[in-house]
């Protein structure tokens, strides 16, 4: 599997296709994040468009390889497993994005109420800000290993369905990345911290079993 880790990171590194998504993912941290913000508040955008740019990278590292090398690779390591390895690669390059975000809003960001009024802690801030980039990247390869191969093989279908999931997982309120982003926000309001345990653990649990399907199917479907 670190044979398989190591070729998948070269791949998407090579490519220079996760430019776009960490283009688009600079421009809404400098729009959304500014200098002595509210943490809580910052912290929330920095999660949110972590879902959708998961998707997009796991698309990329699902996409990334020519037909034939995909065969070679599948008939030495078993295509179950350089399904897993793709889909691994583009979680890890999502949690180094949302590092990177977790940073930039630590070093800008105030560390008071939305009104400035009440001091809120950096430590646990961080922690909840982390966990709940950590459920949005979860969630987002979920979305983006049930919206590509070998569920949906056919680009018209499957980038329209993974931009429709990745909308829907941020704005309705059954989603844990919803319940994790907005317990930061509304927090903010008052100063207080939720880290976002339930909704982590939902994601993680989500995304488990949407990884242990895809690559099944992919076993089966070669």
């Amino acid at each position: 599997m670190t044979a398989l880790l190591r070729y998948q990171a070269a791949l998407l590194t090579g490519s220079h296709r996760w430019l776009p998504p960490a283009i688009c993912y600079a421009a809404f941290l400098a729009i959304g994040v500014q200098t002595g913000g509210p943490i809580l508040d910052a912290y929330g955008w920095a999660a949110a468009p972590l879902l959708p740019l998961t998707v997009w990278l796991t698309r990329i590292c699902l996409t990334d390889e020519p037909p034939a090398a995909r065969h070679c690779a599948a008939a030495a390591a078993g295509p179950g497993r350089v399904h897993l390895a793709a889909v691994l690669t583009a979680t890890f390059a999502s949690w180094l994005f949302a590092l990177a975000g977790t940073a930039f809003v630590a070093l800008l960001s105030d560390p008071h109420s939305s009104d400035h009024r009440v001091a809120v802690p950096v430590l646990p801030a961080t922690l909840a800000g982390l966990l709940t980039a950590l459920s949005c990247v979860l969630l987002g390869t979920a979305a983006g290993v049930l919206c590509n191969r070998p569920v949906l093989r056919g680009t018209a279908s499957a980038i329209p369905a993974g931009l429709t999931a990745a909308l829907l997982l941020l704005v309705l309120g059954a989603s844990p990345a919803n319940a994790a982003v907005s317990g930061l926000v509304t927090g903010s309001a008052h100063g207080t911290i939720t880290v976002p345990w339930l909704p982590l653990a939902a994601t993680f649990l989500i995304a488990a079993a949407a990884v242990t399907a895809t690559c099944a199917l992919s076993a089966r479907r070669g």
